[in-house]
């Protein structure tokens, strides 16, 4: 790739799409569904470069010029748990994911997405392993906590959102056992737009 590169990845229904969505302002950049498991391929966005012509360049097209020096790439990846898959894709899925987390050389920082309801589940616990075995040294590891507006009664700007005492106990037990006890955790909502700024201080890494 031509740019840094900022993945996100979670649990089908975890709000990866949402919270994209979210990130850029954009309304539908990333596809949306009630029905989990929507998102399954690996779908990379432009993000501050050529600004106007978002719509007409796709990765991997060539575009003239010199490209903006701030731009970057978000990559948003198939959700892992009940996504509706054959077996065999899963699989392949998951042998790619961990291929791109160790390999990548464009890869610049990690956003890991936690249900903020209800915590992390297994998988979740398998991708921190895996991030502190093979994650190479120089790429962030970012813990995203969604959905925090589900926890407050009429969320707003004033209530943007929050996760209950249990559940961040629950993340901190499951980070320190898998050795990312360090990492970051920032608690965000697709809906209030709260955490938003605290995300775009490690998107810029990216750039």
């Amino acid at each position: 790739a031509d740019r840094g590169e900022a993945v996100f990845i979670g649990r089908s229904n975890v709000g990866k799409s949402s919270l994209v969505n979210m990130i850029t302002n954009r309304k539908s950049l990333a596809f949306t569904s009630k029905r989990p498991g929507k998102t399954q391929q690996f779908n990379f966005f432009a993000v501050n470069d050529k600004p106007g012509r978002e719509k007409e360049i796709k990765y991997g097209d060539v575009v003239e010029g010199e490209r903006d020096l701030d731009s970057f790439y978000i990559v948003d990846l198939p959700g892992f748990g009940f996504a509706k898959v054959p077996e065999k894709q899963r699989q392949e899925w998951s042998q790619f994911m961990a291929e791109y987390l160790s390999n990548r050389k464009s890869l610049r920082v990690v956003f890991h997405l936690v249900d903020g309801r209800h915590g992390p589940i297994d998988e979740d616990a398998n991708i921190m392993k895996q991030v502190s075995e093979s994650l190479p040294k120089n790429v962030a590891y970012v813990i995203v906590l969604t959905k925090a507006d589900k926890n407050v009664k009429l969320a707003s700007k004033k209530k943007p959102g929050k996760v209950s005492a249990d559940v961040m106990n629950s993340l901190r037990e499951t980070m320190r056992m898998n050795k990312v006890g360090n990492a970051p955790v920032i608690v965000t909502s697709s809906e209030t737009k709260l955490g938003r700024d605290d995300l775009w201080r490690y998107l810029r890494l990216a750039a």
